[in-house]
C-alpha cells in the first residue's frame, strides 16, 4: 500500500495496449473490451517480466 508503482505500471500498459488504440461509443463497449483484454490477453497470453516472463496463469499453475 505504500508503493503504487505496480499499479502505475499496469495502467500504463493498459493505456498503451488498449485504450489509445480504440474509441468507444458506449460504456458497455468499453467494459466488454476491457474484460476481454484482461481475461483473454493480459492474464492468459501476455508474459510478465516480474514473474519470469510467464503469463499469470502459468505462474499460478507452477505455484500450485
Amino acid at each position: 500500500c505504500y508503493d503504487n508503482a505496480p499499479m502505475e505500471s499496469f495502467f500504463h500498459t493498459l493505456k498503451v495496449e488498449l485504450v489509445r488504440q480504440r474509441r468507444w461509443t458506449t460504456h458497455d463497449e468499453a467494459r466488454h473490451d476491457l474484460f476481454a483484454y484482461l481475461e483473454g490477453y493480459y492474464n492468459r497470453q501476455r508474459s510478465h517480466s516480474a514473474i519470469g516472463y510467464l503469463t499469470p496463469e502459468q505462474a499460478e499453475r507452477r505455484a500450485a
